[in-house]
């Protein structure tokens, strides 16, 4: 018997241990089916709210913002680049990257939910940022992650343009931050139970195994 369970994936398009965490549940899922059936909820998370839209060498903000030397930021670069490649992620970010403002991004993802593409959408971000370099909140790349996802891209820029969701994206974001989320990713599942940080596959599956199990005996 197949158990459906809801689980609000909490985090940002600019955030590297959220690919790995995205992709790691997604694997976890695909090893449950016809055991599990998940809805994902994305849910927006921003890093750096006040990053202007040019952004930030990677580099001088781990500096400022985590204080971390210059090896510090390449061994934890080495260790992302490795656990994604595990999952099948390439990723080709270096010191030289820029990091950005993500809330247009969010709000292209909120008008997606609507439309049953926002999954699409995240890995077209994702692919976008982290494979290709490109800033997330710029309308030409919100085109192309939309048209990439299968999205009306001229919907979707009106949308996003005209602020549709951005009062919806504020108040997500101040939700999780009252429920005391400081990091992403995070996973909710079922509204109970928290799984923080990007876990591999089997972390995952051990989760969901459990609480379908504890939901079909209920």
């Amino acid at each position: 018997m197949t158990t459906r369970l809801t689980l609000d994936f909490v985090s940002d398009v600019v955030c590297p241990w959220c690919v790995i965490g995205l992709l790691g549940l997604e694997e976890a899922l695909r090893r449950l089916e016809g055991v599990v059936e998940a809805q994902i909820r994305l849910q927006p998370f921003e890093l750096n709210p006040a990053m202007p839209f040019e952004g930030q060498l990677i580099s001088e903000h781990v500096q400022e913002k985590y204080g971390r030397s210059t090896e510090e930021s390449r061994g934890a670069r080495d260790m992302i680049r490795a656990r994604a490649a595990d999952l099948g992620f390439e990723m080709r970010t270096g010191p030289e990257s820029r990091i950005y403002n993500t809330f247009a991004a969010h709000q292209l993802i909120a008008y997606a939910e609507t439309e049953g593409r926002a999954l699409p959408l995240k890995h077209a971000f994702f692919q976008a940022y982290f494979q290709e370099g490109l800033n997330p909140s710029d309308p030409a790349v919100l085109r192309w992650a939309a048209e990439a996802a299968g999205l009306d891209a001229a919907e979707g820029l009106r949308v996003v343009a005209a602020g549709i969701h951005a009062d919806d994206v504020r108040r997500a974001e101040g939700t999780w931050t009252r429920e005391g989320i400081t990091g992403v990713p995070t996973v909710i599942l079922e509204d109970r139970y928290l799984l923080v940080g990007a876990q591999p596959p089997d972390a995952y599956e051990k989760a969901l195994r459990s609480i379908a199990k504890e939901k079909v005996a209920a």
